[in-house]
């Protein structure tokens, strides 16, 4: 009996400690790859004192959404889709950054909206692209991908059991009352009632669409070739550069969409390839990240007075994302 039940336990086991990687990973790449925060940046004891928060904030729905994948039968749209929901949970009625016209104290907040706000809905359109698809990729999606790069079964499957999923619920949960009330505490700007009801309006259609196509059968692979994982990494990474480099206006805007429509456009093609596998996914989250860490730097340059320490913080998380990249894409290839 006790042969039969090893594999199992090595099997739970390793499911656990990829769920707590990945609680990790997703405020990492959420929150610190920027450098945008001087209170924090360059502060060692800060930046893990913040994981306790961040990481139920961040973590605790990557994996939730990663576990209802697996236990649902969802490919990535269904994910997707839900880090969609997700994010527009966070950024419309969490901490409200997204309907804010003046927010946590920070001076150019004002002026960095201003240029694509639209006034009748109190949104910035550049700030409503950075913050619903910074968590899309940057908060949910890439982390996921990297960190499932490192379960070496085949398929998607479940890390955790009911009494795993509960906790993380809860703390999820928890973390979200305390950064709500903390912005309300903070005199931030609160989104009205319209607004609140827009944003659970449109999580509400993304659950919907990650339910109903994330589930819907895929069309049988083709035999197209595709570039190798490497060739794939060195692309991505161009694209989402090039995405991070668009200025905070309406035709920063356009461009910012138009290089994603392309970017998915392309990638949802070689995807369909009976060539593509686990490798090639790993790529392109690990180009997201890589290239999200080297925009640490200029937040760094950009303020005044300069955080002591922030380079080193981002020259630390850009080896560690340039290690998790590597080993992601060398993991299993099925």
């Amino acid at each position: 009996m006790s042969e039969m039940t090893a594999p199992l336990r090595t099997s739970r086991t390793r499911g656990r400690l990829l769920a707590l990687l990945l609680l990790v990973v997703a405020p990492v790449c959420a929150e610190y790859l920027t450098a945008y925060d001087p209170e924090v940046t360059g502060q060692a004891a800060a930046l893990v004192g913040g994981l306790l928060v961040l990481g139920p904030l961040y973590g605790a729905p990557a994996v939730l959404i990663r576990e209802l994948a697996a236990r649902t039968g969802m490919h990535w749209t269904g994910i997707l889709a839900m880090a969609g929901a997700f994010g527009v949970l966070q950024a419309g009625v969490v901490d409200q950054s997204l309907f804010a016209m003046h927010y946590l104290g920070y001076d150019s907040w004002a002026q960095e909206l201003g240029p694509t706000l639209v006034a009748p809905l109190g949104v910035s359109g550049s700030f409503a692209l950075n913050f619903l698809l910074g968590h899309v990729i940057w908060s949910i999606g890439a982390p996921i991908a990297l960190v499932e790069s490192f379960d070496r079964r085949s398929g998607r499957q479940p890390w955790l059991g009911a009494p795993g999923i509960v906790v993380l619920t809860v703390l999820w949960v928890l973390a979200s009352l305390a950064v709500w009330s903390d912005i309300r505490g903070d005199g931030s700007d609160q989104a009205s009632a319209g607004q609140l009801v827009g944003a659970v309006a449109v999580a509400g259609v993304l659950v919907v669409v990650a339910c109903t196509f994330g589930r819907r059968r895929l069309p049988p692979p083709t035999a197209s070739r595709v570039p190798g994982p490497v060739a794939v990494l060195g692309l991505a990474f161009v694209a989402f550069a090039g995405y991070e480099a668009i200025p905070a206006s309406w035709l920063g805007v356009a461009v910012g969409i138009l290089i994603l429509l392309v970017t998915a456009v392309v990638l949802t093609r070689w995807s369909r390839s009976a060539s593509w596998g686990a490798r090639h996914v790993a790529a392109v989250a690990g180009a997201a990240v890589v290239a999200r860490a080297l925009v640490g730097f200029a937040s760094v340059a950009s303020t005044t007075p300069r955080p002591p320490g922030g380079y080193a913080q981002n020259t630390v998380l850009l080896i560690l994302a340039l290690a998790l990249t590597l080993s992601a894409s060398a993991g299993r290839r099925t």
